[in-house]
């Protein structure tokens, strides 16, 4: 259900900003926390009674939400590269 390390290592590498960047840009954690929810998603179908994992999954959601108002009024163009690379917008 949760992610492996290795696979948050490959996402906030290709989602990083800097060389500096170690997952802390706003770009890493909205990839980051993309990949979580689809996981949660999925268990969610097959657990549509764990009242637990939906509230988290709604304050995941939540959270990508406001780093992606903060980035599309940070930087346009910048919103709309991610949204297409992460596929969330149709």
């Amino acid at each position: 259900m949760s992610i492996t390390r290795a696979k948050k290592t490959e996402i906030i590498n290709a989602f990083k900003c800097s060389e500096h960047d170690n997952g802390g840009s706003v770009e890493s954690q909205v990839a980051v926390l993309t990949e979580r929810i689809r996981n949660l998603t999925e268990h969610m179908k097959n657990n549509h009674k764990d009242e637990h994992s939906k509230r988290g999954l709604l304050m995941m959601v939540n959270r990508r939400k406001k780093l992606l108002a903060y980035i599309k009024k940070r930087n346009p163009d910048e919103y709309e590269e991610l949204i297409k690379k992460l596929g969330l917008r149709k």
